[in-house]
């Protein structure tokens, strides 16, 4: 990391001891053009699974763990997801950041971050689940003082992902494109970050976060990657939406 980007943040990070100090970060504004033919007219978090939207899913699987703040990262259609906040999370103690023109996940985390009233923030996508160990992730951010602390899941024969590398102290040492791979870890899509230190970022106000931070950042600041084997699902395509059906319809738990 260069001076510059450690005296412009100047803080000290003590050891996080507890999910519930943390806020999670759920992008939700995604339009799901991939799902239309089997979820028409409703953000891609909206989609039924089983009877229950799937962000509902991801709220939940926050909540199991001790979260109790979140901030929704909210575009297309909008209100169909508050007012099922609303209706179905009465208690929630939630913050909505709606775009009004689409930012990038770069640009919608970065909106999101600046009304977060926590030193770190979780971040995770809408339409992915992937049943992590916020505790232990949480806590090797705290210990590495980490900028960004990405979740990794190993996978076998897949195409539809790239690869994430890891060096000996789990910092981040590449990322490959997607391609076939027979094996290797998965960016599964959810993040520990330290805001001051993400907002401290020269960053437009629209950008990915995948390509125009992490990708093209981790050289430069403290990246790290936590490998872990649970239950992973994205519904951005139809036929992995048609799995999460057949995994939740069967009592599958998160």
């Amino acid at each position: 990391m260069d001076n510059n980007h450690i005296n412009s943040i100047n803080i000290s990070r003590n050891k996080i001891e507890k999910v519930g100090e943390c806020e999670a970060i759920i992008l939700a504004g995604g339009l799901g053009t991939r799902l239309r033919s089997a979820v028409p007219d409703l953000p891609k978090c909206m989609a039924p699974v089983n009877g229950k939207p799937f962000i509902g899913y991801v709220i939940d699987s926050f909540i199991k763990q001790g979260v109790s703040k979140f901030i929704l990262s909210l575009g297309y259609k909008s209100e169909a997801i508050t007012d099922y906040i609303e209706v179905n999370y009465p208690d929630l103690q939630v913050k909505y950041a709606i775009e009004e023109e689409p930012l990038g996940t770069g640009g919608a985390i970065k909106l999101s971050c600046s009304m977060a009233s926590e030193e770190n923030v979780f971040v995770t996508n809408g339409d992915t689940l992937f049943d992590v160990n916020l505790s232990e992730i949480l806590e090797k951010h705290g210990d590495s003082t980490a900028d960004c602390t990405l979740s990794l899941k190993p996978m076998t024969e897949f195409d539809r992902y790239g690869v994430v590398e890891l060096k000996a102290d789990k910092s981040i040492s590449s990322f490959k494109e997607k391609q076939y791979y027979k094996s290797g870890l998965i960016n599964g899509g959810v993040y520990v970050l330290n805001v001051k230190s993400f907002l401290s970022e020269s960053l437009p106000q629209k950008f990915s976060f995948e390509k125009e931070y992490m990708e093209a950042l981790f050289l430069t600041r403290k990246m790290i990657g936590i490998e872990q084997d649970g239950y992973f699902i994205d519904i951005g395509i139809p036929q992995d939406y048609l799995k999460a059906q057949h995994d939740f319809a069967n009592n599958r738990e998160v």
